[in-house]
């Protein structure tokens, strides 16, 4: 049995919210892209090097990346090869187990947040102005305060217009408590009273906002440098997360992104924003190939609730479902 015929067989039997939401918020990916890999499949009797010319275009232009791609299909002659086969209408689960192993490494498959057993769990998150970064820390307390944790957000973006009263309304909707200063206030101070409320209120989780500006790369690592170093002074060993927030939409540009606050941030997972606005979720993989780091969550939507936690079997059923139907 395939992969595809596993996921079918748990699939069929769930019907899971987040399932749901994998496969919705993918049928762009799985219209644009996945019907070309089934015409491609359905147009080619036998498995010659134009056949796997086209799959590799195919798969650079969902931007899983190209490196990835060239892996993927020399892996996939391989296979084809050893196993004898001729026929293209025969490879869709073998393309779908091979896609799968792109991701599944156990350096970086977990999607869960590192927790600290010792006090709040700090999770500092980064990225340009307009991913929905505040709007992503909101999500992500209103899951956690769902399951009785108690959370408070830090309002670090004090540069931005309006950045301020934007997690401040956030918070009210989601009933977590914040820690704001005046505007153009040192985000370090206000950082510094955000965690000394956690450590006296035994906060669960502290989530902190960040400024997302790229227009100069040095004041931006000085800035989080003096972050991380009050962050660390305050409570050892934090942060524990440092989660890097990206519009899926944005493609090879989210990517870069990702590479830049690789090296600012020391970035420890990626949220993906808007991946249902996108025609291309293939960069999940691509940010693998980039970068090396988990993906932990991905947003399907604009509702508090539109948010999840990124699991490998839910997004490559959600991309192949009905394929081989």
């Amino acid at each position: 049995m395939g992969l595809f015929d596993k996921f079918k067989n748990v699939f069929a039997k769930s019907n899971s919210e987040d399932i749901k939401a994998y496969d919705k918020g993918l049928s762009k990916t799985r219209k644009t892209f996945f019907d070309k890999l089934n015409v491609l499949n359905s147009k080619y009797k036998i498995l010659d090097s134009e056949y796997f010319d086209e799959l590799e275009n195919i798969l650079i232009m969902a931007d899983i990346g190209v490196n990835t791609v060239m892996d993927f299909i020399d892996r996939l002659k391989c296979r084809v090869k050893k196993e004898g086969i001729t026929d293209a209408s025969l490879l869709t689960e073998i393309i779908i187990d091979e896609l799968f192993i792109i991701y599944v490494d156990e350096d970086v498959i977990s999607s869960k947040l590192n927790l600290n057993n010792e006090g709040p769990t700090v999770v500092l998150f980064v990225g340009v102005n307009g991913v929905g970064k505040t709007t992503t820390i909101a999500k992500i307390a209103h899951q956690l305060i769902s399951d009785n944790k108690k959370v408070l957000l830090i309002a670090g973006d004090t540069f931005r217009a309006g950045a301020v009263e934007q997690i401040m309304e956030w918070g009210t909707k989601v009933g977590a408590s914040v820690v704001s200063g005046d505007i153009n206030a040192d985000p370090s101070s206000v950082i510094y009273d955000g965690l000394n409320k956690a450590l006296d209120d035994n906060y669960d989780f502290v989530f902190i906002d960040t400024a997302g500006r790229l227009q100069n790369k040095v004041n931006l690592m000085n800035e989080l440098g003096k972050i991380k170093k009050v962050i660390g002074n305050i409570i050892p060993n934090a942060p524990h997360e440092t989660l890097l927030v990206i519009d899926a939409t944005t493609g090879q540009n989210g990517i870069s992104q990702a590479k830049v606050f690789k090296d600012l941030a020391n970035v420890t997972g990626i949220v993906l924003t808007k991946l249902d606005g996108t025609a291309k979720g293939g960069i999940v993989l691509g940010i693998k190939e980039a970068v090396g780091i988990p993906v932990k969550y991905v947003g399907f939507g604009e509702k508090v609730d539109d948010l999840k936690p990124f699991d490998i079997e839910n997004y490559i059923y959600g991309l192949f479902k009905g394929m081989n139907e």
